[in-house]
Parts: structure tokens; sequence; C-alpha cells
């Protein structure tokens, strides 16, 4: 058990509450009773959450399984059984099958326990108990049975995969795991695979098994290929348990069963479960609340628990298997993870995880520094089985970057800059591709920006995919990346570099069209495509032009340089006006047409959307703009509107947790406009009191006095006892523990805030300063 207790030393009805997780009375609550992971279950256009039962970060991931094509999993009818690493684990009673859905269960919330370390279902159709908890590299079942003459435990597996039938109580087996994808989509090498192993024992010995392929029963010990599985029968009297543990890995086999002997010993079902529950208590508990309501903190710490179940780490006693040379390596003393999305977690989930355990993140970054080494290019989606071409930008910059000016540096540096230099320079700039440079890399690094089609221009360019160019979002993103590597260039001493990547960093200024006031598209020629509408071109999604979103989201999209973008826009006046009319616009044509085009676009206030990440930094630009009240006012209204503690609490896709770090930080008080500077903007906390856990004994206290519903305003602050009248703070005033203090009103204060003098930092202010 050391290894993980380490890990933290290292419409209305349905967003209302529903009975999904356990009861415990207010005042013996702990942060882990307020989780809820049911919380996002039904998606508001796209796909729902699952209730993951997991350790902070674990290797073990266990959810229920439902019904096949019903995507929002709250409202599945059927359970079809439980994750089981590479495998699908499922029990009932009556005849034996070979297909899953044959033992498939009706379930009801009302007869079911969710929480982040443990999960109970009543299999109705069966009559059967389901119950499970987890370590960090193994599950553990238990499932109590009615009086029967024919129960059944069953393991089913997909294609690519092995299983054996290596005793009376022992079932072991593996699969390949898919994910990692190259150019158009084809898997980037299929001669080479990852493979996850299992391996489980059962509390009994069965009384007979039999194992199928396909459709047919057999007793061949040995199953290979497609559609196998498992299928014990036993007899049980009523109420008897019967529990399974499996032990996981991505090494082998033997190392699957080491896991388990090592993790979950004997059958001591409650002590794991508390285990579990002591992790994850320790984890929230890192984050302190005084105030608030029951709901809030509900949302709170379900949001904060789904903002720590990524990067995953994969290291098993003290070794790992990567799938970026498909080799097992000693881990050194650090674990390595994989499993991350750098587009959507590099905005607020790794800042927010920084602040909490700033030695983890340093682990991260060594651990895409590892797949560079193995693979030679740094990922952005890196999954167990490889890098997996998605979306844009080459984000991990962003994480490294972050955490360097936040003064976690305990990482090869230069070899950080080296794998950001050769993405910046040498690797594909197009959408969801993977591999060199193509021409319109080049054209972007010579013309200053990517070049989009010519209106009625058909395609000529064979590496572009389904996902076309989005050729705006694509110079605005690559122009951040640039800024990444040309700060961290100066901080090396590199001038050159520092010089060439900071001029690239101005590229955001070239796809800014004055005569319409929005980034829009330039062809190869220079010239602005013709036709162009910032709020509904580019076809779906605007994936011509733009990533997901349309031109008025992304015409804010400058992070790193907001003066310059706000000074593009004719001044702070022109500028409010457009950011307040963003909250206001609308559609241009019924919603649900709008939202066919632009399915990721949900959240929707205006056509500002929540629901998506490009949005996320947008409510805390009036810091900068001298009306920071309106920031205040925004993510008030955002948090209190679109989310919820029920299913429908998450406002869009969560992305693996980003959408509810938001939530968390930004109901804290603060947030990081642009990660890779070290300055946090602060916005409208919820709660009295807030304490964060830095590590080391370092508190970050947020006291918000008269703090309320209506008192959301800020009147005045101090930072460690002194004046603070600007909206923003630095790392360095935190990172040996601190006080903010913030007194709340029910008006805003026009001044607080509101000097030019009082914006945080940019590109150009700080270049100004320079010169």
């Amino acid at each position: 058990m050391i290894k993980y207790a380490a890990m933290w030393m290292v419409s209305a009805l349905l967003a209302g509450s529903c009975a999904c997780s356990q009861s415990v009375p207010d005042e013996h609550k702990q942060p882990v009773d307020y989780v809820n992971p049911n919380i996002g279950g039904i998606g508001i256009l796209l796909t729902s959450t699952e209730p993951i039962v997991q350790y902070p970060f674990g290797m073990a991931r266990i959810a229920p399984v439902t019904t096949p094509g019903i995507v929002d999993r709250y409202l599945a009818d059927k359970i079809y059984g439980f994750s089981a690493g590479p495998a699908l684990l499922m029990v009932s009673t009556g005849a034996a099958a070979t297909q899953a859905g044959a033992y498939a269960s009706d379930f009801d919330h009302d007869f079911e326990t969710a929480t982040p370390y443990y999960y109970e279902a009543d299999l109705q159709t069966w009559g059967i108990k389901a119950a499970y908890t987890v370590t960090q590299d193994a599950a553990f079942y238990r499932f109590t049975f009615p009086a029967s003459q024919h129960a059944h435990l069953a393991l089913s597996m997909k294609r690519d995969a092995t299983l054996t039938v290596a005793g009376s109580d022992v079932v072991q087996g593996s699969r390949r795991v898919y994910g990692a994808y190259g150019q158009n989509g084809v898997p980037s090498d299929s001669k080479k695979e990852t493979r996850e192993y299992f391996y489980a024992v059962f509390s009994r010995p069965v009384d007979t098994w039999q194992t199928w392929q396909g459709t047919e029963l057999s007793h061949e010990a040995e199953q290979t290929g497609a559609s196998i599985g498992y299928v014990s029968d036993v007899s049980t009297t009523a109420g008897e348990t019967m529990e399974v543990r499996v032990g996981f890995s991505y090494i082998s086999l033997e190392q699957a069963k080491r896991n388990l002997e090592e993790q979950i010993p004997d059958w001591a079902f409650d002590q794991v479960k508390q285990e579990a529950k002591q992790a994850w208590n320790h984890a929230l508990g890192q984050i302190a609340l005084s105030g608030g309501t029951e709901k809030q903190k509900t949302i709170f710490y379900t949001s904060l628990y789904r903002s720590l179940q990524r990067m995953t780490d994969i290291t098993e006693d003290g070794r790992y298997f990567s799938g970026y040379d498909h080799a097992v390596h000693d881990a050194d003393g650090h674990d390595f993870y994989v499993n991350d999305g750098a587009w959507d977690t590099f905005r607020s989930m790794h800042p927010l995880q920084l602040l909490l355990n700033g030695k983890q993140q340093e682990d991260m970054i060594r651990s895409y520094l590892r797949m560079y080494e193995q693979s030679g290019w740094m990922p952005s989606f890196p999954s167990v089985s490889g890098a997996k071409a998605v979306m844009i930008g080459h984000h991990s910059d962003e994480i490294i970057l972050d955490a360097y000016e936040k003064g976690w540096r305990d990482f090869n540096v230069e070899e950080a800059y080296q794998a950001m230099k050769k993405n910046a320079t040498q690797a594909s700039m197009l959408p969801w591709t993977s591999g060199p440079m193509t021409h319109l890399g080049r054209e972007y690094l010579q013309k200053g920006f990517f070049p989009a089609l010519a209106y009625g221009e058909k395609e000529t360019v064979p590496q572009v995919t389904q996902e076309l160019r989005q050729a705006v979002s694509v110079t605005l993103e690559s122009a951040y990346d640039d800024w990444c590597v040309a700060t961290l260039a100066k901080a090396l001493g590199k001038k050159a570099d520092a010089a060439y990547f900071m001029k690239l960093a101005q590229n955001y200024k070239n796809v800014y069209n004055p005569a319409i006031g929005f980034m829009a598209p330039k062809s190869a020629d220079g010239s602005w495509v013709a036709h162009y509408d910032p709020k509904l071109g580019g076809g779906q999604g605007a994936r011509d032009y733009f990533t997901e979103m349309d031109g008025w989201v992304y015409s804010f999209s400058v992070p790193y340089d907001v003066a310059g973008l706000i000074d593009l826009m004719g001044g702070r006046d022109k500028f409010n006006s457009r950011l307040d009319q963003l909250f206001v616009e609308q559609y241009g044509e019924p919603k649900y047409v709008f939202l066919r085009q632009f399915p990721d676009a949900t959240g929707l206030i205006g056509l500002y959307a929540q629901g998506n990440e490009p949005s996320f930094h947008i409510p805390y630009l009036y810091d900068f703009s001298g009306e920071p009240w309106k920031t205040q006012f925004r993510v008030r209204q955002i948090m209190n509107v679109w989310y919820g503690d029920g299913p429908r609490g998450v406002p869009g896709d969560d992305d693996g947790g980003e959408t509810s770090s938001w939530y968390v930080l930004s109901a804290l008080g603060f947030y990081p406009v642009c990660p890779g500077s070290p300055v946090y903007e602060i916005g409208s906390p919820i709660f009295s009191k807030s304490v964060l856990q830095m590590g080391d004994g370092r508190d970050f206290t947020i006291l918000a006095k008269d703090v309320s519903a209506q008192n959301k305003y800020i009147q005045s602050a101090t930072l460690n006892g002194h004046p603070l009248d600007k909206p923003w703070f630095t790392q360095a005033e935190i990172a040996n523990g601190a006080t903010l203090v913030l007194q709340m009103g029910d008006k805003p204060n026009l001044e607080w805030g509101s000097a030019p003098g009082d914006a945080p930092p940019s590109l150009s202010t700080a270049s100004a300063d320079e010169n």
C-alpha cells in the first residue's frame, strides 16, 4: 500500500440533487462524501461523464458498462458488466451464454451507491448485489447472490485478445490496446503493440466452467482472437458472496499477478475500500472549504475529483511499459504518466495540479520528455499505446513553461526546450495529424499565418484530413506555442532563438481583420477570404477556419498578449464593447441549427460557450481591460447557470477533468488566463474561506468577507496584509504561503483594479517595459 498512500504525500430537475452518492450527515462529512460521480451523466449535447472508481491518478479505472448506444449513461436501462482492465466482468443466474447482452441486468439509480472509491448497484434482473473498490493497479469485486443452482461469473473480451483458465479459481489474459493514431487516422505502427494484462482470482473454486469464441461454448482452457470469453457455473445459497480480485498491468501477466499480490494480498474487501477512501480524502482534503452551500460543495469536490484523475500513473514496481518504443524501462524513482489531452488540460487542469503537487507535475513533464526520447517527438495527446494525433497545436509547451515559470524546474530544461523547438520548426501543424511539417506549416513560418483555402478553392494537400485546415485557430494557437518557446529560450539565454520565436508570437496580428473587427482567414496569397462570416462561416464546426468554435470566440484567443489584442481592437472601450456583445450575441439562426453546426458550443451565454475550452479564459479578460467587476459578474453567472449537482451538471464535454477544473479554480476566486505566465487573475470566490495546501506546510488561504450570492463584487483586497489594488497576483507572491483577503459587496466597485496600470502583464506591456 506504500505507493498509493505516498501519491499525495504524493433544465432544473435533472440539474438538482440525485440520490446517487452515499448519504452522510452534514456534520460528519469529509471531502470525499460530497463527491457525486453521477454529475454530468447526461451530456448537454455530446458526451457524458462516467462514475469512475480509481485512486487519484490511478491505473485501475473501473466503471459500470451500460447499454451500448445510450450515450447519456445516467439514462441507460441496463448494466452490461463492469470494466476489468481489458475484460468485461459480469455476473448472472440461469443459462450460460456467449453474448454480453445475455448477461445484462436492469438497474435503478435509487439502489446504487457511487463514490470515487466504491461503487455498488443492485442487478435487479438477477437479484445480485454488485460492488467494487480499487487500489492503484488492481480491483476488488464483491457479488452477493441469491439461492441458485446456476450462478455465473463471466469475463468477455473483444478483438486481439487472449484468455487462459489457469485453475479452478484463476483466469488470466490480455488484449491489445488501440488508440495511437498517426496520419489520416491510420494506426501509427501496426507491427508493434501495447497490451493490457489481467490476472483474476476468485474467492472460491468454481464448480464448472466453459470458454467461448464467437457463439460457441467449449471446455478449451485457452482462447485467442476476437469475441472470446469465460463463464463459470456455481451453486449459491441466499446471501452468499463471491469475490474477485484482479491485478492489471501493461508489462506482463506476471506483473499483473505481482500487482495483485502486493496491493490486495488477501480477501479484506472493507480494508481495501477504506484505504481507497482515505486516499481520496487526502487528495480532496488539500482544499478545505468554509461557507458556501451544500450544493456548491458537492459541485466543487466532484469537480476536484474529476481534476485529479489524469494523467495516469502507469508505473509498476518501479518500472513502466512505454508505448513510444514498446519497451519496459526502469522508472528511476520518477513515476511515468500517460493519458493526457494537452489542448484541453493545459488551460486549468495542469495549473491546478501544479498548485497542489508541483513535484508530481515535474514527473509528468519528465514523462513527456521520456516520450520525446523514445519516439523522437514530444506529444500533446499521449496515450498508453503512443501519441494520438488529435486537435491542433503543441500545447505540452504551455504545461512545461508554466511549471518552469512557477519555480518547478526539476527536469531536463534544455531537453524540454529542444523538444519544444523541434515541434515548432519541424512538426506538422495540420489538425489531427502527426509527423513532419508540410509546406502549409512552412508558409506559417515564412508568411506569418497558416493559409486557408480561398473562397471556392478545392483542397489539394493530401495530408489534410476530414478535420480540414482550421487555419485561423492554427495560426493563433501556434503563435501561443511560439511565445512559450520564445519565453523559455530567453530564460535559457538563447537570444537569437528568443527573438525568432517572439516574432512568430506576433503572428496573431496577421489574422486580425480591422475592417470587420474579428480574427479572419487569409488565403495563401495573403488576401482575406471572401464571404467570411465570423459567426457561421467555415462549415461544420467552422473547421475551414476554426477549431470547434466560431470567430466570435476565437477573436479573443490571444491569452499571452491581451494588451496587444486590446490595441488591435481599438482600445479598452471598443474591446469591452465587443466582449460585452459576445455574452449577448444571438445565433443568427434557430438555436438548434446553430448547435447542429457547433455541437461543442454548449453552455451558451450569448455566443460564449462554457462547454468548450477556447472560451474558458474569456470571462477573465475584463481584468485586463479596466472592468474587473464584469469578470466577477460573469464567472458567478457561469458557475450558477451551467454547473449543477445532478446528472446535467457539466456544461459540455468534461474532457478528462478540464471543464471541472475551471470550476474549481473559479470557485476559489482566481484563474490562470495564460498558462506559461506565473500570474493568476482574480474573479469572484463563492466560499467564505478556502485553504489550498501546496505542500511542505505552505497554505494559500482565500478569505472572502461577507460573500454571498448577491455579494459577488470585490470592494477591496489585501495580499499578505498589504493592500492589493490590482485584479491579479503572481506565483511568487503565494509560493511560500499566502493569505488573500477580499472584501465582498453587492455592488461593483468601479475603481478597484480598473486603472490601466492595474492590468495583468502581457507580451506587449512586457516588451514596452523592456524598451
